[in-house]
């Protein structure tokens, strides 16, 4: 079973996405000093874009991460844990999804939404890293048989 048929499916999706959401937001709070409050300011101007934004952006991408995570995930069940191995590969988990967004943001058309990209760009990497393993717990959760 690949990560589509677990996250994508129409009964869990909406929670998938929520789940996704809250977690999102968790990683925010958690965020302090200069960092964190540029992270804030960024994701209160996104959220700003319109109504249900985030939750928005968060089901059009989720399909794409699948599919750049299904690999990693696979190497995972392999080895016994996938949750385990996203966390000890939080490098490569990471890269794999900022490359969806990297490719993603290229067709974006609202300027904001693009420059805060941009902006933010530099120091992604790290924060991602830090949501992994709470990311792989929510996959984990709706992959599950």
């Amino acid at each position: 079973m690949g990560l589509s048929d677990g996250l994508l499916n129409p009964d869990k999706k909406t929670m998938v996405v929520d789940d996704c959401c809250n977690m999102i937001e968790a990683q925010l709070a958690s965020k302090s000093g200069i960092s964190g409050i540029a992270l804030k300011t960024a994701f209160s101007a996104l959220k700003g874009v319109k109504p249900g934004y985030i939750p928005y952006v968060v089901e059009q991408l989720l399909p794409l991460y699948c599919t750049a995570l299904d690999p990693l995930w696979s190497e995972g069940v392999q080895n016994g844990n996938p949750v385990e191995y996203l966390d000890t590969n939080r490098s490569r988990t990471a890269e794999a999804l900022l490359g969806v967004t990297d490719a993603r943001v290229k067709s974006v058309k609202r300027p904001i939404v693009r420059g805060t990209y941009d902006k933010l760009r530099g120091s992604a990497k790290k924060h991602v890293e830090e949501a992994v393993p709470d990311f792989a717990k929510i996959i984990d959760k709706y992959t599950k048989v």
